[in-house]
Protein backbone atom coordinates (compact mmCIF):
# COMPACT_ATOMS: atom_id res chain seq x y z
CA UNK A 1 0.00 0.00 0.00
CA UNK A 2 0.99 3.25 -0.80
CA UNK A 3 1.01 5.90 1.65
CA UNK A 4 0.30 9.57 0.25
CA UNK A 5 2.41 12.51 1.40
CA UNK A 6 0.10 15.32 2.52
CA UNK A 7 1.16 18.40 -0.32
CA UNK A 8 1.88 20.61 2.42
CA UNK A 9 4.06 18.25 4.07
CA UNK A 10 5.82 18.13 0.54
CA UNK A 11 5.43 21.84 0.03
CA UNK A 12 7.08 22.64 3.77
CA UNK A 13 10.34 20.11 2.91
CA UNK A 14 10.84 21.36 -0.76
CA UNK A 15 10.58 25.17 1.13
CA UNK A 16 13.35 24.13 3.93
CA UNK A 17 15.54 22.15 1.36
CA UNK A 18 15.56 25.21 -0.81
CA UNK A 19 16.15 27.25 1.77
CA UNK A 20 19.24 25.30 3.21
CA UNK A 21 20.78 25.12 -0.29
CA UNK A 22 20.11 28.55 -1.31
CA UNK A 23 22.80 31.29 -0.48
CA UNK A 24 21.65 33.27 2.27
CA UNK A 25 22.00 36.62 3.27
CA UNK A 26 23.63 36.81 7.14
CA UNK A 27 21.02 38.83 8.34
CA UNK A 28 18.57 36.47 7.28
CA UNK A 29 20.10 33.84 8.90
CA UNK A 30 20.33 36.28 12.45
CA UNK A 31 16.58 37.00 11.94
CA UNK A 32 15.38 33.08 11.26
CA UNK A 33 17.41 32.51 14.70
CA UNK A 34 15.31 35.55 16.36
CA UNK A 35 11.92 34.39 15.09
CA UNK A 36 12.75 30.64 16.18
CA UNK A 37 14.39 32.04 19.70
CA UNK A 38 12.63 30.89 22.91
CA UNK A 39 13.35 34.62 24.07
CA UNK A 40 13.91 34.06 28.79
CA UNK A 41 13.33 36.64 31.44
CA UNK A 42 16.78 37.55 31.22
CA UNK A 43 15.93 38.83 27.36
CA UNK A 44 12.90 41.09 28.83
CA UNK A 45 10.49 38.93 27.52
CA UNK A 46 6.97 39.29 29.10
CA UNK A 47 6.94 42.48 30.81
CA UNK A 48 3.95 42.48 31.72
CA UNK A 49 2.29 40.46 29.44
CA UNK A 50 3.18 37.65 27.23
CA UNK A 51 1.47 35.17 24.28
CA UNK A 52 4.23 32.55 23.83
CA UNK A 53 8.00 33.09 24.36
CA UNK A 54 9.14 32.90 20.75
CA UNK A 55 7.72 34.36 17.18
CA UNK A 56 7.84 30.44 16.04
CA UNK A 57 5.46 29.46 19.33
CA UNK A 58 2.30 31.06 17.08
CA UNK A 59 3.80 31.27 13.61
CA UNK A 60 4.20 27.43 12.79
CA UNK A 61 1.71 26.04 11.02
CA UNK A 62 2.28 24.31 8.63
CA UNK A 63 6.09 25.44 8.64
CA UNK A 64 7.60 28.40 11.42
CA UNK A 65 5.96 31.84 9.68
CA UNK A 66 2.78 30.15 9.03
CA UNK A 67 -0.62 30.65 10.93
CA UNK A 68 -1.20 29.70 14.85
CA UNK A 69 -3.21 27.55 16.57
CA UNK A 70 -6.68 27.91 18.56
CA UNK A 71 -5.60 27.36 21.66
CA UNK A 72 -2.70 30.47 20.85
CA UNK A 73 -5.73 32.84 20.37
CA UNK A 74 -5.53 35.97 22.21
CA UNK A 75 -8.93 37.48 23.87
CA UNK A 76 -9.88 41.64 23.26
CA UNK A 77 -11.87 43.78 26.16
CA UNK A 78 -13.79 47.11 26.14
CA UNK A 79 -17.03 48.13 26.95
CA UNK A 80 -20.14 48.97 24.65
CA UNK A 81 -22.28 49.05 27.20
CA UNK A 82 -24.25 45.94 26.41
CA UNK A 83 -24.45 46.98 23.09
CA UNK A 84 -25.87 49.96 23.18
CA UNK A 85 -22.93 51.93 22.98
CA UNK A 86 -20.54 54.21 23.01
CA UNK A 87 -17.74 51.72 22.99
CA UNK A 88 -14.36 52.57 24.85
CA UNK A 89 -11.13 50.85 25.81
CA UNK A 90 -10.24 49.77 29.39
CA UNK A 91 -7.55 51.87 31.28
CA UNK A 92 -4.22 49.78 29.39
CA UNK A 93 -6.08 48.81 25.89
CA UNK A 94 -8.21 46.14 24.12
CA UNK A 95 -5.54 43.37 24.74
CA UNK A 96 -4.82 40.50 27.42
CA UNK A 97 -2.31 38.31 26.63
CA UNK A 98 -2.56 34.85 26.33
CA UNK A 99 0.21 34.61 29.17
CA UNK A 100 0.56 37.42 32.33
CA UNK A 101 1.34 37.11 35.29
CA UNK A 102 -1.46 37.24 37.92
CA UNK A 103 -0.02 40.07 40.17
CA UNK A 104 -0.01 42.31 36.94
CA UNK A 105 -2.72 45.11 38.64
CA UNK A 106 -6.24 45.46 36.88
CA UNK A 107 -5.64 42.66 34.49
CA UNK A 108 -6.06 39.34 36.50
CA UNK A 109 -9.78 38.33 35.14
CA UNK A 110 -12.47 41.48 33.83
CA UNK A 111 -16.10 41.38 34.59
CA UNK A 112 -19.27 43.06 33.36
CA UNK A 113 -18.15 46.07 35.89
CA UNK A 114 -14.81 46.73 34.16
CA UNK A 115 -15.60 44.72 30.50
CA UNK A 116 -18.54 43.73 28.69
CA UNK A 117 -17.68 43.01 24.96
CA UNK A 118 -14.91 40.58 23.90
CA UNK A 119 -13.18 39.43 21.03
CA UNK A 120 -10.79 36.87 20.03
CA UNK A 121 -7.85 36.69 17.19
CA UNK A 122 -6.52 34.08 15.60
CA UNK A 123 -2.67 34.26 14.74
CA UNK A 124 -2.60 34.98 11.23
CA UNK A 125 0.11 33.61 8.77
CA UNK A 126 3.34 35.76 7.60
CA UNK A 127 4.11 33.60 4.56
CA UNK A 128 4.66 35.65 1.74
CA UNK A 129 4.00 38.98 3.94
CA UNK A 130 7.31 40.04 2.22
CA UNK A 131 5.32 40.46 -1.19
CA UNK A 132 2.57 42.05 0.44
CA UNK A 133 5.37 45.11 1.58
CA UNK A 134 5.93 45.34 -2.08
CA UNK A 135 2.15 46.34 -2.59
CA UNK A 136 2.06 50.29 -2.82
CA UNK A 137 -0.84 52.09 -0.98
CA UNK A 138 -2.07 53.76 -4.71
CA UNK A 139 -2.97 50.09 -5.63
CA UNK A 140 -4.86 49.26 -2.38
CA UNK A 141 -6.61 52.46 -2.56
CA UNK A 142 -7.74 51.92 -6.17
CA UNK A 143 -10.02 49.14 -5.17
CA UNK A 144 -11.97 50.87 -2.69
CA UNK A 145 -15.58 51.87 -2.65
CA UNK A 146 -16.79 53.22 0.22
CA UNK A 147 -19.91 54.50 -1.30
CA UNK A 148 -20.66 51.16 -3.00
CA UNK A 149 -20.69 53.07 -6.40
CA UNK A 150 -21.38 49.83 -8.51
CA UNK A 151 -24.53 48.73 -6.00
CA UNK A 152 -23.33 45.62 -5.07
CA UNK A 153 -23.52 45.97 -1.33
CA UNK A 154 -19.56 45.47 -0.97
CA UNK A 155 -17.93 49.09 -0.12
CA UNK A 156 -14.46 48.19 0.85
CA UNK A 157 -12.52 50.59 2.38
CA UNK A 158 -8.42 51.31 2.78
CA UNK A 159 -7.42 51.76 5.97
CA UNK A 160 -5.98 55.07 6.91
CA UNK A 161 -2.81 55.84 9.63
CA UNK A 162 -1.03 58.95 10.88
CA UNK A 163 2.54 57.64 10.90
CA UNK A 164 4.47 60.12 12.11
CA UNK A 165 2.10 63.25 10.46
CA UNK A 166 1.73 61.20 7.77
CA UNK A 167 -1.21 59.29 6.23
CA UNK A 168 -0.09 55.35 5.27
CA UNK A 169 -2.36 52.65 4.45
CA UNK A 170 -2.43 49.87 6.68
CA UNK A 171 -1.38 46.01 4.83
CA UNK A 172 -1.01 44.12 8.25
CA UNK A 173 -2.94 42.77 11.09
CA UNK A 174 -7.00 41.46 11.20
CA UNK A 175 -7.58 45.42 11.02
CA UNK A 176 -5.08 46.42 8.65
CA UNK A 177 -3.41 48.74 11.48
CA UNK A 178 0.27 48.30 10.64
CA UNK A 179 1.25 49.87 7.10
CA UNK A 180 4.67 48.10 6.71
CA UNK A 181 6.13 44.45 7.21
CA UNK A 182 9.12 46.48 9.79
CA UNK A 183 6.53 48.31 11.61
CA UNK A 184 4.81 44.79 12.05
CA UNK A 185 7.86 43.39 13.76
CA UNK A 186 8.07 46.72 16.18
CA UNK A 187 4.48 45.77 17.21
CA UNK A 188 4.64 42.39 17.39
CA UNK A 189 8.20 42.36 19.50
CA UNK A 190 5.98 44.05 22.51
CA UNK A 191 2.73 43.40 22.01
CA UNK A 192 3.04 39.51 21.53
CA UNK A 193 6.83 39.10 23.82
CA UNK A 194 6.83 41.87 25.61
CA UNK A 195 10.27 43.09 24.04
CA UNK A 196 10.54 46.60 23.84
CA UNK A 197 12.37 48.17 20.66
CA UNK A 198 14.45 51.04 20.20
CA UNK A 199 12.16 54.19 18.67
CA UNK A 200 12.52 54.73 14.70
CA UNK A 201 9.63 57.81 15.09
CA UNK A 202 7.37 55.69 13.26
CA UNK A 203 5.57 54.87 16.86
CA UNK A 204 5.24 51.09 16.70
CA UNK A 205 6.48 48.45 19.36
CA UNK A 206 7.46 49.85 23.44
CA UNK A 207 10.37 52.00 24.21
CA UNK A 208 10.56 50.40 27.66
CA UNK A 209 8.70 48.43 29.76
CA UNK A 210 8.98 47.52 33.69
CA UNK A 211 10.94 45.53 34.20
CA UNK A 212 14.72 45.13 34.91
CA UNK A 213 16.03 44.43 31.99
CA UNK A 214 17.88 47.63 29.68
CA UNK A 215 15.62 49.26 26.99
CA UNK A 216 15.90 48.60 24.42
CA UNK A 217 15.80 44.93 24.38
CA UNK A 218 16.50 44.51 21.05
CA UNK A 219 18.28 46.36 18.57
CA UNK A 220 17.61 48.09 15.52
CA UNK A 221 19.80 45.64 13.75
CA UNK A 222 17.75 42.67 15.06
CA UNK A 223 14.32 44.67 13.97
CA UNK A 224 16.08 44.05 10.67
CA UNK A 225 17.03 41.04 10.84
CA UNK A 226 13.85 39.71 11.81
CA UNK A 227 12.18 41.53 8.97
CA UNK A 228 14.56 40.38 6.78
CA UNK A 229 13.85 36.68 7.87
CA UNK A 230 9.76 37.22 7.01
CA UNK A 231 10.45 38.90 3.98
CA UNK A 232 12.45 36.20 2.61
CA UNK A 233 9.75 33.57 3.69
CA UNK A 234 7.82 32.33 -0.17
CA UNK A 235 4.30 32.65 -0.52
CA UNK A 236 2.44 29.97 -0.29
CA UNK A 237 2.42 28.21 -3.44
CA UNK A 238 -0.92 26.53 -5.49
CA UNK A 239 -1.15 22.87 -5.35
CA UNK A 240 -1.34 23.19 -9.23
CA UNK A 241 -3.87 20.21 -9.50
CA UNK A 242 -5.50 18.92 -12.43
CA UNK A 243 -8.51 18.39 -11.49
CA UNK A 244 -11.35 20.00 -13.68
CA UNK A 245 -13.25 20.34 -10.56
CA UNK A 246 -10.80 22.99 -9.51
CA UNK A 247 -11.18 24.83 -12.58
CA UNK A 248 -15.05 24.98 -11.83
CA UNK A 249 -14.33 25.67 -8.58
CA UNK A 250 -12.57 28.99 -9.91
CA UNK A 251 -15.04 30.38 -12.16
CA UNK A 252 -17.92 29.97 -9.56
CA UNK A 253 -15.59 31.85 -7.50
CA UNK A 254 -15.82 34.91 -9.53
CA UNK A 255 -19.08 34.22 -10.44
CA UNK A 256 -20.64 34.30 -7.43
CA UNK A 257 -18.53 37.34 -6.09
CA UNK A 258 -15.68 36.27 -3.91
CA UNK A 259 -13.50 37.62 -6.33
CA UNK A 260 -14.85 41.59 -5.64
CA UNK A 261 -12.78 41.37 -2.04
CA UNK A 262 -10.20 38.35 -2.56
CA UNK A 263 -8.83 39.63 -5.55
CA UNK A 264 -6.45 37.03 -7.16
CA UNK A 265 -3.79 39.42 -7.46
CA UNK A 266 -2.38 42.75 -7.00
CA UNK A 267 0.73 44.89 -8.30
CA UNK A 268 3.86 44.74 -6.01
CA UNK A 269 6.69 46.13 -7.28
CA UNK A 270 8.22 43.38 -8.30
CA UNK A 271 5.23 42.53 -10.16
CA UNK A 272 1.87 40.62 -9.65
CA UNK A 273 1.34 39.04 -6.26
CA UNK A 274 -1.34 36.65 -5.93
CA UNK A 275 -2.75 37.20 -2.65
CA UNK A 276 -6.17 36.93 -3.32
CA UNK A 277 -7.08 39.58 -1.18
CA UNK A 278 -7.39 43.29 -2.04
CA UNK A 279 -5.92 44.31 1.31
CA UNK A 280 -9.12 46.59 1.84
CA UNK A 281 -11.71 46.66 5.70
CA UNK A 282 -14.82 45.33 5.06
CA UNK A 283 -17.86 44.42 7.63
CA UNK A 284 -18.82 41.09 7.04
CA UNK A 285 -20.28 40.55 10.72
CA UNK A 286 -23.90 40.54 11.68
CA UNK A 287 -25.47 44.18 12.41
CA UNK A 288 -26.18 42.44 15.76
CA UNK A 289 -22.62 41.70 16.40
CA UNK A 290 -20.47 43.20 19.25
CA UNK A 291 -16.60 43.70 19.32
CA UNK A 292 -13.37 45.78 19.08
CA UNK A 293 -13.58 49.22 17.62
CA UNK A 294 -10.52 51.29 16.06
CA UNK A 295 -10.30 54.58 14.98
CA UNK A 296 -11.12 53.91 11.44
CA UNK A 297 -12.01 50.23 11.48
CA UNK A 298 -15.16 49.85 13.25
CA UNK A 299 -16.91 47.23 15.00
CA UNK A 300 -17.39 44.68 12.10
CA UNK A 301 -15.02 45.63 9.61
CA UNK A 302 -11.46 43.25 9.35
CA UNK A 303 -9.29 43.48 6.40
CA UNK A 304 -9.89 41.03 3.65
CA UNK A 305 -7.46 37.95 4.61
CA UNK A 306 -5.27 36.70 1.76
CA UNK A 307 -6.07 33.41 0.76
CA UNK A 308 -3.07 31.64 -0.51
CA UNK A 309 -2.09 28.87 1.23
CA UNK A 310 -5.71 28.98 3.08
CA UNK A 311 -5.83 24.67 3.19
CA UNK A 312 -3.23 24.97 6.06
CA UNK A 313 -4.08 27.71 7.87
CA UNK A 314 -7.64 26.14 9.62
CA UNK A 315 -9.46 27.32 11.30
CA UNK A 316 -10.75 30.42 10.35
CA UNK A 317 -12.21 34.23 10.28
CA UNK A 318 -10.40 36.57 13.11
CA UNK A 319 -11.70 34.57 15.67
CA UNK A 320 -11.25 30.99 14.08
CA UNK A 321 -14.72 30.62 14.72
CA UNK A 322 -14.93 28.41 11.17
CA UNK A 323 -13.36 24.89 11.90
CA UNK A 324 -13.24 24.34 7.64
CA UNK A 325 -13.68 26.29 4.57
CA UNK A 326 -17.73 25.38 4.14
CA UNK A 327 -17.95 27.08 7.65
CA UNK A 328 -15.44 30.46 6.93
CA UNK A 329 -17.78 30.68 3.22
CA UNK A 330 -21.01 30.64 5.36
CA UNK A 331 -20.18 32.38 8.60
CA UNK A 332 -19.46 35.90 6.15
CA UNK A 333 -22.53 38.13 6.86
CA UNK A 334 -23.06 42.11 6.60
CA UNK A 335 -21.14 43.10 2.72
CA UNK A 336 -21.21 39.69 1.68
CA UNK A 337 -24.31 38.37 2.34
CA UNK A 338 -24.95 38.42 -1.02
CA UNK A 339 -22.19 36.71 -1.76
CA UNK A 340 -22.91 33.98 0.95
CA UNK A 341 -26.53 33.41 -0.49
CA UNK A 342 -24.89 32.93 -3.96
CA UNK A 343 -22.53 30.22 -2.33
CA UNK A 344 -25.46 28.56 -0.54
CA UNK A 345 -27.58 28.47 -3.91
CA UNK A 346 -24.98 26.19 -5.50
CA UNK A 347 -25.94 22.29 -6.32
CA UNK A 348 -23.89 20.22 -4.13
CA UNK A 349 -21.71 19.37 -6.73
CA UNK A 350 -20.45 23.07 -7.36
CA UNK A 351 -20.22 23.99 -3.87
CA UNK A 352 -17.94 20.83 -3.86
CA UNK A 353 -16.09 22.50 -6.76
CA UNK A 354 -15.08 25.82 -5.24
CA UNK A 355 -13.72 24.48 -1.35
CA UNK A 356 -11.68 21.80 -3.75
CA UNK A 357 -10.43 25.49 -5.68
CA UNK A 358 -9.94 26.85 -2.12
CA UNK A 359 -7.84 23.49 -1.42
CA UNK A 360 -6.02 24.01 -4.32
CA UNK A 361 -4.60 27.87 -3.63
Amino acid sequence: MIKRIPLFVLAAGVVVLCLALAPQDPGVDRGRALFDKAFSRVDGVGAPEMNADSCRGCHRDPMMGGAGPLEFNVSRFARDEGGAGPFSNLPGGQGLSVLYPPHVPGREEYDEATADVFEQRQTPSVLGDGLIDTISDSVIIANEDPTDADGDGIFGVARRLNVSSNIEIGKFGWKAQVPTLRDFTNDAMFGELGITTPDDGRGFGMRTDGDTIADPEISAAQVDDITDFMVSLPAPARGGSVDPQVAIGEALFATIGCAVCHIPELTGSGGPVALYSNLLLHNVMPSNYRGMEEPGAGVGFFRTPPLWGIKDTAPYMHDGRAEDLNAAILSHDGESTAVRQAYEALSAVDMQALLLFLEDL
